[in-house]
């Protein structure tokens, strides 16, 4: 993916992160900035510490160490840990939003499809069911759902199409920056592909923020304009996505490029 043009203030600072669980398990100073329109990469083996990172940026894994700074508008910043709880709940619910892995991890299995996406206009304040309804509606379309289905319950939709709802549940507030946690996996190749499809035209036309773990190196060139590559808790190369994918610099990085090839 070409690069993202930056502003001249980051949308999020990461600040010498760090969050062990165990000897070796989770990450360690951790450093990095993100921009208004960037898609970041965030790529290593199982076990890495790249997820336990995304859940530590995303306001949902305290940090042990350093400083997450979160600029939502030019001249305010806001220190993500030194913020009440329920800011930071609010936050998740409003500004950001979450894509997992597993789709009903991030949707209300016993909520209708519509009522999924109704719920986050609420949060932002909305009330006119009509209104509400509509956007759920026009949502189902923008994501390859039939809108038939707008009153059928998650559980009743296929792997793809409950991912695509959890999407389409996290963009309607139109976040500034979403996290997004293996967005692809557990999908077959075709399914994929739509996906991936769908995602790369939202981040576009949308202008988001997003910051994307995968173990998929495919997945990263296709959103990414940085990555940042993970290995045993620490990053131990960043950069253009085309410069580190095509001229990998770390040992890790050029067997991570060369598994995929051969």
């Amino acid at each position: 993916m070409t690069s993202a043009p930056l502003s001249a203030a980051p949308l999020l600072t990461v600040d010498n992160l760090t969050h062990l669980y165990a000897p070796g398990k989770g990450f360690s100073n951790v450093s990095f900035d993100i921009y208004p329109g960037e898609v970041l990469g965030i790529v290593g083996e199982s076990g890495s510490g790249k997820t336990t990172l995304l859940k530590s940026i995303s306001a949902r894994l305290a940090p042990q160490q350093g400083q997450i700074l979160y600029r939502p508008q030019p001249g305010q910043q806001q220190d993500l840990y030194a913020m009440a709880e329920s800011d930071r709940r609010r936050l998740l619910r409003t500004d950001w939003g979450v894509v997992h892995q597993h789709p009903l991890d991030g949707l209300r299995p016993q909520v209708s499809a519509g009522g999924n996406i109704g719920e986050r206009l609420m949060a932002i304040g909305q009330r006119h069911y009509g209104d509400i309804r509509q956007q759920a509606k026009q949502w189902l379309e923008d994501v390859e759902i039939p809108v038939s289905r707008l009153d059928d319950l998650p559980t009743t939709f296929s792997g793809g199409m409950q991912q695509r709802l959890q999407i389409a549940r996290n963009l309607v507030t139109h976040p500034k920056l979403v996290f997004m946690d293996e967005p692809t996996g557990g999908l077959d190749v075709s399914v994929q592909a739509r996906l991936l499809d769908l995602l790369r035209n939202l981040v576009v036309e949308m202008q988001l923020a997003a910051v994307i773990v995968t173990h998929d190196l495919g997945v990263a060139r296709l959103l990414a304009h940085r990555l940042l590559v993970m290995k045993e808790g620490e990053v131990v190369e960043s950069g253009l996505t085309d410069r580190v994918l095509d001229d990998p610099h770390h040992p890790y990085t050029q067997l991570l490029v060369s598994s995929v090839l051969s």
